[in-house]
């Protein structure tokens, strides 16, 4: 078995796979760029060379430099993780000719699947059924159109050396086509450095339904049965279960031995996926292959108790399969959810920032496999994800439960996260009974700015935010706020939360304390009156106009912690320098506290509104990769006037209504902040 290994990636798969290394007595090996330097999987690491600033063409895609690190290091072999060169045919061969094993399949099977239309043919030649569609090598955009017009609309159009959703569109007609296309080329080349599409016909509400497999150096192949992955954003995952309880013992097995025949005819060993779609009669279609370990081989883990990771190590040292089809046994259930630094309310647009604090859940049957920590910052040059979390139970029921309850104990503060949105999912009857498909999040209206939104405001989420800041204001005066520590909960200075020492919320009405808070636009009073002997831990407390209760508040390390007789209720609080945020079951809710009127923004505020409405921003940190107008040009609402690319993904900046162009203030190939204008409108 290998001494070291170099695992050549970064983020949470890093830290992953050393866990399973360190138990097998292998040191390691990590490679981090400027903006990883203080990563969890550099602390996580034996050792850890720095390889280059923090876009990834200069960083964990330079194989020459990889490859250095590894003879440096007397690493013997790499794993590549998922993502950047895991699937790149060329690094294979390179780390073959280097004389360092390659954690993975062969080059010949990664340069045969990388190419969806070579894909799809050898599929098709051991009797799996895919998909009509196009798949040629001509690429001229008539004839691209003609295909297309000839297998009907709607219709996919879909990189040839893509996946996860980058240069994918969904095409509904004929005028659309071409705008389409060009949109799919020019993210296609983004990504892969490969323009090439193919066409397919869309098949509407079907599952991703997937085959995980696995195989030695000797050519015996087995199924370790599937996941399914329907629940999508962006043609991208963010919840993986298994078993599929669309799926029966035959269907199960049928798809199950066509992910071993399209493996076995190409030459495949070590850990891979094979994906299919599964239509609304049951029909499954190849879709393609990913010749890798998979961001959700964690829910295959915990229905089968094994360790993928392990195997690969296994594998690629040469011994062979250490399991065979008939041991494959799923017990119970399993389902992992993706955390990513996003906003649904946005269009699932990126977040960016640093992570002030990241309470993971704990407890039986729960996973958070993170690569970030409190502290860490998600930065515009790499994948948003933050950590999936996996949670195995004896059957789906309790399994939702047992994810509901995780992602209401999960509080992460500093980013716009997607856990209200997993979580809203949880409690959603079609979910709830099994009826995902592809296009879940839009159909029951989860998608972009129609993300279900709090209707209201839980009074516990105003009695939190007014106990904590009161807390501060305690401390600050010398007095005793709580049982706890707030010191510990929050590292902000005393002064800083002083409401004395500067215009804050506070007030004092007699011997009581008012707060004024604002939430989507309505304000709101907290009124605190401390009990007698209670050491300002008991309040009597009212909100608005609604009847005084008496309140008991207690603020632990990572808590603050609501009690009404002998209901407790647990929230989490943070302060920031305008408003206090509170997360309570798992959604976030940030209440701007009263500021100090500031007489020149209140004189000026009218041609402030204005001025906004007349300038397009950049949504995030990116680059501009096409720029759709020109000065002086008439353009209509929802126009798309210029495209930005962060994130491997392409954002449009829109008109937001008629008018004309006044100045473009950036060029394509424009590196841009988040913020900085782009358009100025008339």
């Amino acid at each position: 078995m290998f001494q070291k290994i170099l695992i050549a990636n970064r983020g949470e798969i890093v830290v992953r796979i050393i866990a399973t290394c360190h138990e097998m007595g292998i040191q390691t090996v990590a490679i981090y760029s400027d903006a990883d330097r203080y990563a969890s999987h550099v602390r996580a690491a034996d050792e850890a060379y720095f390889i280059g600033p923090a876009p990834a063409a200069q960083s964990y895609l330079r194989i020459d430099a990889i490859l250095d690190i590894a003879r440096r290091s007397k690493a013997q072999a790499i794993h590549p993780g998922y993502g950047f060169l895991s699937e790149n045919a060329a690094f294979a061969e390179a780390c073959a000719e280097a004389g360092i094993v390659f954690i993975g399949p062969p080059a010949s099977a990664l340069r045969l699947m990388a190419s969806k239309i070579a894909a799809k043919k050898l599929a098709q030649s051991v009797g799996a059924p895919v998909v009509p569609g196009y798949s040629g090598e001509q690429q001229d955009e008539e004839f691209l159109l003609r295909e297309a017009q000839r297998i009907g609309f709607p219709l996919l159009i879909k990189a040839s050396a893509g996946g996860g959703g980058k240069g994918m569109r969904e095409v509904w007609s004929a005028p659309t086509f071409l705008e389409g296309l060009e949109g799919a080329k020019r993210e296609a080349l983004a990504s892969f450095g490969d323009a090439a599409v193919f066409l397919e016909r869309l098949i509407q509400r079907p599952r991703h339904v997937e085959i995980q497999v696995l195989g030695d150096r000797e050519g015996n192949l087995i199924h370790l049965g599937e996941r399914e992955c329907s629940i999508q954003r962006r043609h991208q995952k963010i919840v993986e279960e298994s078993p599929s309880v669309a799926l029966t013992p035959a269907l199960r097995a049928a798809m199950g031995n066509a992910a071993v025949r399209i493996a076995s005819a190409a030459g495949y060993s070590n850990a891979g996926t094979v994906e299919f779609i599964l239509d609304e009669d049951r029909q499954f279609y190849f879709l393609e292959m990913n010749t890798r370990l998979q961001v959700e081989h964690p829910v295959t883990e915990g229905v089968l108790g094994v360790d993928l990771v392990r195997h690969q190590l296994l594998i690629a040292d040469g011994q062979p399969l250490a399991i065979s089809q008939e041991q494959i046994s799923p017990r119970g259930h399993t389902i992992e959810v993706r955390i990513y630094a996003e906003d649904p309310e946005r269009n699932f647009l990126p977040s960016t920032g640093v992570i002030q604090s990241f309470s993971e859940p704990r407890g039986p049957g729960i996973r958070v496999d993170s690569g970030v920590t409190s502290g860490d910052e998600i930065t515009q040059y790499y994948d948003p994800m933050i950590a999936k979390l996996v949670v195995s139970a004896e059957d789906r029921p309790a399994a939702i439960a047992r994810l509901r309850r995780a992602l209401e104990d999960t509080a992460i503060f500093g980013v716009t996260t997607n856990v209200p949105l997993l979580h809203a999912i949880t409690l959603h009857p079609a979910f709830q009974d099994g009826l995902t498909h592809t296009d879940f999040l839009q159909e029951y209206g989860f998608s972009g700015n129609e993300a279900p939104q709090e209707s209201s405001l839980p009074p516990e989420v105003l009695l939190a935010a007014a106990m904590y800041d009161i807390a501060g204001e305690v401390k600050a005066k010398g007095g005793r706020a709580t049982s706890g520590s707030y010191d510990r909960f929050n590292s902000q200075s005393a002064a800083s939360a002083n409401p004395w020492t500067s215009i804050g919320p506070w007030r004092m009405v007699g011997e009581a304390r008012a707060c004024a808070y604002q939430y989507q636009g309505k304000a709101h009073i907290v009124t605190l009156l401390p009990l007698t002997g209670a050491q300002f831990s008991s309040w009597c407390a009212q909100i608005d106009t609604l009847p005084a209760e008496t309140i008991e508040c207690e603020i632990t390390q990572n808590m603050l912690i609501l009690q009404r007789g002998a209901l407790r209720l647990r929230t989490r609080v943070r302060r920031d320098k305008n408003a206090t945020q509170v997360i309570l079951n798992g959604r976030y809710y940030r209440l701007e506290r009263r500021q100090p009127p500031d007489v020149e923004s209140t004189a000026h505020s009218g041609g402030a509104i204005v001025q906004q409405q007349r300038t397009l921003t950049a949504p995030m940190a990116g680059t501009i990769v096409k720029v759709r107008v020109s000065e002086g040009e008439e353009v209509r609402a929802q126009q798309v006037l210029a495209i930005l690319t962060a994130m491997k993904m392409e954002h449009a900046i829109t008109a937001p209504q008629d008018g004309k162009v006044r100045r473009i203030l950036a060029r394509e190939g424009d590196v841009v902040k988040g913020g900085a204008i782009i358009v100025e409108l008339e």
